[in-house]
Formats: C-alpha cells, structure tokens, sequence
C-alpha cells in the first residue's frame, strides 16, 4: 500500500459500530451463516472447498436463488473456511465443524469480530488479484496444466496495483482537501496509477491505459464492496459497449472519461468499515496511519507533538477529546509545562499549545497567571487573558512581545512553510514596526535568524526585503551560527 510516512490521521467509528458493520456485510454474515450450517453431512474437497453436489443446499441455506446461487455459497464458504470459522476435522474424509471462532461473533468483543473480518478481507483481496477464471481455460495445456506465462499476468504486480489504488483512495478519503466520504469517479483513481505527475496531455497510449485499469477496477471492486470495503457503483455497461464501437470504428483509442455524467464510468468511496480496514492493512505493513483519539491517553507533551504535523481540523478534533479527559486547570498546567522548551519543534508546540488553550475555559485562569512571568509564555498566557476579558491583566515587556512574535513566526513557518498566510502577517509586521528589523535582530530566540530571513525571503518590498536579511546575519554572527 502507500508508503507514506506522514499519512492524514483518520477519523474512526468506534469498534462497537464497525463491528455491527462488520456483522451486517453480506459476504461476511453469509460466511458466518454457513459456519453455523455446516454439520457432520458436510464434504469438502482437497482444498477446503464445498463438494458440488453441497453447493445447492448451501445456497438454500442462504435464501439465494438463480444463476449466481452456487457461485456466491462457494464464495461464502471459502471465505467462512478461510477466516477459521470452519474447521476441517478429517482432510481424508472432507468432514468439516464449526471453529471455537465462530463463537466470537456472538460472545466475543467488538475487537474481536473485526479481527475476524480483517482475514475476510484479505481472503476476497487476494480473490481480487486474480484474472478472470475464463482466462484460465486458454493457458491449460492438454494435462490440465495452467501456464501463467500465457495469462499476461502477474499475481504480485496485480497485488501492488490493487493495493497502490486502495493507498489514494485513502489517502483521499483522510486528506481534509480531498473529498472525504463523497465517492470518487473511477477514471480519476485509475489515472492516479497510471499517469505521470509531471504530464499534461495525456497520449492515446496513456488514455487507454487507464480505460483497461479502468475496467480492471470495475471487476475488482465489484468483488470488494460485498465485504464492506467500499460503495461501489459499476460502469454502465451499456456505456462501455458503446465506446467501444466507437473506437472500433475510428480504429484508436476512446477517451475513457465523459465529462457530461463521470457518474457512468463507476464511482467508489470506502465505507467507515473500509477505512478502518485499510488503516489496519497499513499499520501491519510498518506504515504510520494516525487515527483521532490516538492521543487521548498520552501526555500533553505527546499532543503537542503528535498534533503539530495535523490538519487544522483533525488536530483540533485530537484536542478535543483529549481536553474532555480532564480537568480544566490540571490540562492547562500540563499544556503550558510540556510548550516549554528551545528546541526547533518547541514554537509549532507553543502554537498548538495556544490553540489548544483557546478550547478551555475560564476555569484555567489560574494555571496562566502562574506563567505571566515566563519567558517563553508569559506572552501567550497575556493574549488568552485579555482575550477572555480577565482583569488585572500586566502589559508585556518589549522584549516579551518581540520575542512571541519571532516565536509566532517560527511555528507559522513550521506549520505552513511560505503559505500566503504567512506574507500577510509578514507585510503586517513590517508595517505596524517601522523599526522591527532593529530590534527584531537582538531577540534572544533561537529561531530568530531564521524567521528573519524568511521575512526577507517572502516581503514584497525589496527595501524591506533587504532590511529583513541584513537584521538575520546579524542574528546569526550575535548567536554564533
């Protein structure tokens, strides 16, 4: 999947509700009501697999009927055999009991049952890296004998394809610019795996790279939303028959996306259940997949610094559940002592800190008073007074107001980098200060030659501009570096 070191974290239903998921998914409760069918009369072959002349009565076991009966009791079964539902009791004789699991959808935790769903998941992924069987019958040789060479097919290739396409449709899903829970067309995701980054047109080779990845996906997720991975609605195949006459007759290529319904050419978005499935895929590959909540047991050192690399959105959700486990008072004095520090991550930790303390009330007045004399938040404890209307409030010494603002700027540079955000407070600075850059040089900040340069960097104004580098070196020859 994804190797992406620095994933979105992800907002999670609570095991309880993705277990009652879980249990509702049709391939999974069907597998489960097979596992409570089978009996001492049960036959299975070398593999696991229903003997055919069980097929029928599995399938009437299950309510289904039609064309697609036998083959979905199958699928079911396997999965139920696979996920250790069902046990095989005599390999010779092909008898087959329910496993002490199965029990665990019942009595078991809600943790419990995911577990067993995750290895359903993985069972009907592997199914979905596997070409259509009705390929098979063309690369069997007279013995019975399938050579994969003749199948143009390569099952780890197919495996990463399909893994990389679950990666961005994550990724999109936690991404707070992304589109979140809305469904995404699927020319989009295929294009996501197949076009270059750095590619404008795309050729008639590229567009009909992803019309086949396109059609790969349809067939695959087909397979994957009966477990509850994803909402998945196919292409309409009337759709693609018509393309492709129409590319027959213009002997090329169609394009595979119709701008006046996308909707047509398939539309997938992962399910809560999904998202909790591709999350756990990740973390067992080694990958870092942050949730919201993962903190709310954590000192506040680790929020800080857990929270720093969030999203606006999500790190304010983390604060928030971490904020409702404790006392007011208690969770300021604990924010305020773990801001601390001269560090380079120490202003973003700062600003989080603030923002952090923006979301508790006046009961904390106490534990900011105690800091007003502090060098490092004797500052941001004066604007969460004032900002509360507290009385008594003592004005901030220059060399406090200097220094929150070289602070300010540093964690703005760490949050954001050179965001328009950061010019405007910039400009601001500059403009409000007519001799910033004179005093701004002397700040005893760590941070101080660097913000310096960056306001250098990002001032529009090539005189302020030159002022802002000119007070950095001498940052930098009064701290030595």
């Amino acid at each position: 999947m994804s190797d992406s070191s620095s994933l979105p974290p992800v907002r999670l239903h609570s095991e309880a509700e993705l277990a009652r998921d879980a249990l509702a998914t049709p391939l999974f409760s069907r597998a489960a009501r097979l596992a409570r069918w089978a009996g001492p009369d049960t036959r299975v072959g070398v593999g696991g697999e229903l003997e055919e002349e069980q097929l029928p009565g599995a399938a009437e076991a299950l309510g289904l009927a039609g064309d697609d009966a036998a083959a979905l009791a199958s699928e079911a079964w396997r999965v139920a055999v696979d996920t250790g539902l069902v046990a095989i009791v005599d390999e010779e004789e092909g008898t087959v009991a329910a496993a002490p699991d199965l029990a665990l959808l019942t009595s078991g935790s809600p943790h419990d049952v995911l577990g067993l769903w995750l290895g359903a998941l993985e069972t009907v992924l592997a199914d979905a890296s596997v070409p259509d069987l009705d390929d098979l019958g063309d690369a069997m040789d007279e013995d019975g004998t399938i050579d994969f060479s003749e199948l143009d097919w390569d099952l780890e290739a197919e495996a990463e394809f399909l893994d990389g396409v679950l990666g961005n449709l994550y990724l999109l899903t936690v991404n707070e610019e992304g589109p979140g829970d809305r469904p995404v067309p699927l020319p989009a995701l295929a294009a996501s795996m197949i076009v270059p980054d750095d590619m404008g047109e795309p050729t008639n080779d590229v567009l009909e790279q992803v019309s086949d990845a396109m059609m790969r996906l349809d067939d695959q997720f087909r397979l994957l939303e009966p477990i509850g991975l994803v909402e998945f609605r196919p292409v309409d195949e009337a759709l693609m028959a018509d393309a492709e006459d129409a590319a027959d007759a213009a002997d090329g290529p169609a394009a595979p996306v119709d701008d006046t319904d996308v909707s047509r050419y398939g539309m997938v978005r992962l399910t809560p259940l999904g998202l909790y499935g591709l999350r756990a895929r990740l973390l067992e590959a080694g990958i870092s997949a942050p949730a919201v909540g993962d903190l709310v047991d954590k000192g506040a050192d680790a929020l800080l610094d857990g929270t720093s690399t969030f999203p606006p959105m999500a790190a304010q959700a983390e604060t928030e559940q971490w904020l409702a486990r404790r006392e007011p008072l208690t969770a300021a004095r604990e924010l305020l002592a773990a801001a601390r520090g001269g560090d380079k991550g120490a202003p973003l930790r700062r600003l989080r800190c603030q923002q952090a303390l923006s979301l508790v009330g006046t009961e904390a007045e106490p534990a900011l008073r105690e800091v007003l004399d502090d060098a490092e938040l004797g500052g941001l404890a004066r604007v969460w007074l004032v900002e509360r209307g507290a009385a008594d409030v003592p004005a901030p010494p220059e060399s406090m107001v200097f220094w929150l603002t070289i602070d300010t700027v540093a964690a703005q540079l760490a949050a954001e980098g050179n965001s328009t955000e950061l010019q405007a407070l910039v400009e601001g600075l500059a403009q409000q200060h007519s001799g910033f850059f004179a005093t701004a040089w002397r700040v005893d900040h760590p941070a101080t030659p660097d913000v310096l340069e960056a306001m250098g960097r990002l001032h529009p104004d090539k005189k302020v501009a030159k002022a802002a580098r000119k007070a950095a070196f001498k940052a930098r020859s009064q701290q030595g570096v």
